[in-house]
C-alpha cells in the first residue's frame, strides 16, 4: 500500500511537470510565427511536415508498446483532420495579424465554447457556472477586439476568434466520436497542412535563415502534443485544464522578452477578465475532479486542439 501511494504521488508530480512544460512549449508558437518572414500557409506547411513526422513516430512507438490507437481514421477521423488543418491555418495567421497576447487569451476561452457546442451537438448539460464564466469571458474578449478595431489588429482578432471556434468544434466532435483515433488524426491534420501553400506560393522558396526556425516550430508543436498526452494521463482533468492555462502568461512573457511586444492596456484588461473567469470555473470544478483511467488515450483531447 505504501509503495502504491508513493508511485501514485510520483506519477502525479510527473504529470504536473509534463503538462506545465507542454504549456510553456506551446506558448512559443507566437514568437516563432512572428520570427519567420514567410506567409502563414508556408509556415503551416513546414510545421505540418516536421510536426506530422514526429507525431507519427510517437504514435507508432505507442502502438509498438501496446498502448496505441488504430491507424484507420474512417470518415470521423478525416473530418477531425480537415477541421484541424483549417484551425492551424487560422491559428498561425492570427499571430501574424495581431498581438500574441490577444491570440492566447482568446484561445483560453475554448473550454466554454466547447461546452456550448457540446450542449448543442452532443446534448451535454450546459451548467450554470459555465454559462456565467462564458459570459464573463465574452466581456473580456469584447474589450480586446474593440481595442483592435482602432489599432489595426481587428483582422487578426477575428482570425483568433475563428481559430477558437474551429478548435472548439474539433474538441466537441472528439467527444461525439468517442472511437476516433484522435492523436493519429492530429498527425494526419498536420500532413494535410503541407498542401494548401503549394496552390498559392512555393514553400521551398523561403529564406535559408528561416528554415531552422521552421524546423524548430514543427518540433515544438510535436513536443507540446507528446508532453500533454503523457502528462494529462497522470493527473485529474480539471488540474490539467488549469495547468494548461499557463500558456497564456508564458505566451505574453515570451512575446515581451523575445519580440519586445507589449499590447495596449485594454488587451491586458480584457485578458485579466478572461483569465479570472477561466480560473474561477476551473477552481469550482476541482473538488469533483477524477483521475483519468490509466493509459487512457482519449485524455489527449486537449492536445488534439494544439493544432
Amino acid at each position: 500500500m505504501v509503495t502504491d501511494s508513493f508511485d501514485g504521488a510520483s506519477e502525479h508530480r510527473l504529470g504536473v511537470l509534463l503538462v506545465t512544460l507542454s504549456a510553456a512549449v506551446f506558448a512559443l508558437s507566437g514568437i516563432l510565427t512572428k520570427s519567420i518572414d514567410a506567409d502563414p500557409l508556408t509556415i503551416t506547411s513546414w510545421r505540418g511536415l516536421v510536426g506530422g513526422l514526429l507525431i507519427t513516430a510517437y504514435v507508432l512507438w505507442r502502438r509498438r508498446a501496446g498502448h496505441g490507437e488504430s491507424l484507420d481514421l474512417g470518415w470521423r477521423g478525416w473530418m477531425l483532420a480537415i477541421l484541424g488543418t483549417f484551425a492551424s491555418i487560422a491559428f498561425i495567421a492570427a499571430f501574424k495579424n495581431t498581438y500574441v497576447a490577444n491570440v492566447v487569451v482568446i484561445y483560453a476561452t475554448v473550454p466554454f465554447v466547447v461546452a456550448l457546442l457540446a450542449w448543442l451537438i452532443v446534448g451535454e448539460v450546459f451548467r450554470r457556472q459555465t454559462a456565467i464564466a462564458a459570459a464573463i469571458c465574452l466581456v473580456g474578449v469584447a474589450v480586446m477586439v474593440w481595442t483592435g478595431l482602432g489599432g489595426g489588429h481587428a483582422f487578426g482578432d477575428m482570425l483568433a476568434l475563428l481559430m477558437t471556434f474551429t478548435f472548439s468544434l474539433y474538441a466537441t466532435l472528439v467527444r461525439r466520436f468517442r472511437n476516433a483515433s484522435v492523436v493519429w488524426a492530429g498527425a494526419v491534420s498536420a500532413f494535410l497542412g503541407v498542401f494548401p501553400a503549394w496552390f498559392v506560393t512555393d514553400p521551398l522558396a523561403v529564406p535559408s535563415q528561416d528554415i531552422p526556425v521552421l524546423a524548430i516550430f514543427g518540433f515544438t508543436f510535436a513536443l507540446a502534443v507528446v508532453l500533454w498526452t503523457e502528462g494529462a494521463r497522470r493527473i485529474p482533468a480539471a488540474e490539467a485544464g488549469l495547468l494548461g492555462t499557463a500558456e497564456v502568461p508564458f505566451g505574453i512573457v515570451f512575446a515581451w522578452l523575445f519580440l519586445a511586444e507589449l499590447p495596449p492596456l485594454a488587451s491586458f484588461a480584457g485578458g485579466a477578465v478572461v483569465m479570472a473567469a477561466v480560473f474561477w470555473h476551473t477552481w469550482r470544478d476541482w473538488p469533483g475532479a477524477q483521475m483519468p483511467p490509466p493509459m487512457h488515450d482519449t485524455s489527449m483531447e486537449k492536445d488534439s486542439q494544439k493544432a
